[in-house]
């Protein structure tokens, strides 16, 4: 009787399999955005890598010679269909887990590329279930998650970023990878030799894309991350350790103009000051330095010039991160961005807003910067 039910329940999940992966895959990745945190927590990086070790395991199993003699990743009362399916799931969660933290780093403006290639991967990961049949898109689907992994937890452990670290982080992750190849012959028999051209053009392929948008400045510099930010006419420190800003009142047509990347007017006259303000989440004992570019675009030549840049140190472990600000004196008019940058130059944040010398405003409002 129980074997009955057992097959019946493995028949009705075959045949709504696609609306059962999808609604996980979708679910999955609203619950990672309202539980994760912060990238330097010990439970999230465990939660990654429990992630990891049953796609290594799934990996073996999939490719022991006893399984592999009997494919079949549609029919349900095969092991090979359940291993392919936690598989898959397995790697949605860990994609989906990627994205979330990636994007609390990221400037979608600049980053863009990236996140088109998680994407890209999320999409493969829920429609291509057959290629998890080839050991080559296995393993390329494991070291790009490897990798996406090294790059913001090595910069956790060794307290900093940089160019080294990052170069660091894809040299352990090809030894990872090396040594699961190596356990992976020895558990199971399987000649890598057959796929070796395959298999080194799809791991070669995702290492040099993942430089390139490194170098490029396109992957977001976690685990740095911009908690918040804006255009100030005043910052004061307050004697209960907060801040006190100053800003011009905004309707709700502007706000919403502000969301879609349109300049925000900031009223002022030739003398006032200009203070750009930003928190920035750093982990624990995890110092650095971060630099306020401050650009001004030039319209004959539609190119961003540099007028100013202030580095300001950044101490980690505030989960709200730390906060600081630099102060322009030399405005003029016209469209200007402050960049928030790494040591290294990798973009953290930015701010945009539009000068206006027709005066300061009759009206300010004030907040609190916690």
């Amino acid at each position: 009787m129980a074997r009955k039910r057992i097959k019946i329940i493995h028949t009705w999940y075959a045949k709504n399999e696609r609306i059962i992966s999808t609604l996980s895959l979708v679910g999955g990745f609203v619950f990672n955005a309202l539980t994760l945190t912060r990238v330097d927590e010990f439970m999230e990086n465990f939660w990654v890598i429990v992630h990891l070790v049953v796609v290594g395991a799934c990996i073996i199993m999939l490719n022991r010679q006893e399984n592999f003699e009997t494919l079949d990743s549609k029919n349900p009362e095969r092991l090979h269909f359940w291993l392919v399916t936690v598989l898959q799931f397995t790697f949605g969660g860990l994609l989906s887990t990627f994205i979330v933290f990636y994007l609390r780093s990221a400037v979608i403006a600049v980053a863009w590329p990236f996140f088109l290639i998680l994407a890209a991967a999320f999409v493969a990961n829920e429609s291509l279930k057959h290629h998890y049949s080839r050991v080559s898109f296995q393993i390329g689907f494991f070291f790009l998650s490897i990798y996406l992994f090294a790059i913001f937890v090595v910069p956790v452990i060794m307290h900093q970023i940089s160019t080294q670290v990052f170069l660091m982080s894809g040299g352990l992750s090809v030894i990872a990878l090396i040594g699961f190849i190596a356990l992976l012959r020895k558990s199971t028999q399987i000649d890598i030799a057959k796929v070796r051209i395959e298999l080194l053009s799809i791991v070669a392929g995702i290492f040099v894309i993942v430089n390139a948008f490194y170098f490029l400045n396109i992957i977001p510099p976690l685990p740095l991350a911009l908690t918040d930010a804006g255009i100030y006419h005043s910052i004061s420190r307050t004697t209960t350790g907060t801040y006190s800003v100053t800003l011009e009142p905004e309707s709700i047509r502007e706000k919403l103009l502000t969301y879609i990347s349109v300049y925000p007017t900031f009223h002022a006259t030739k003398d006032s000051l200009v203070y750009a303000y930003s928190s920035i989440f750093s982990p624990l004992s995890f110092n650095t330095t971060v630099t306020h570019q401050w650009q001004k675009y030039d319209p004959t030549i539609k190119k961003w010039a540099t007028e100013i840049s202030v580095d300001l140190s950044v101490s980690g472990g505030r989960a709200q991160g730390y906060r600081t600000y630099s102060i322009n004196s030399d405005l003029t008019e016209g469209k200007w961005r402050v960049n928030v940058l790494t040591p290294g130059g990798q973009l953290v944040g930015r701010m945009a807003f539009e000068v206006v010398l027709d005066g300061t405003p009759t009206t300010l409002l004030t907040e609190t910067k916690e």
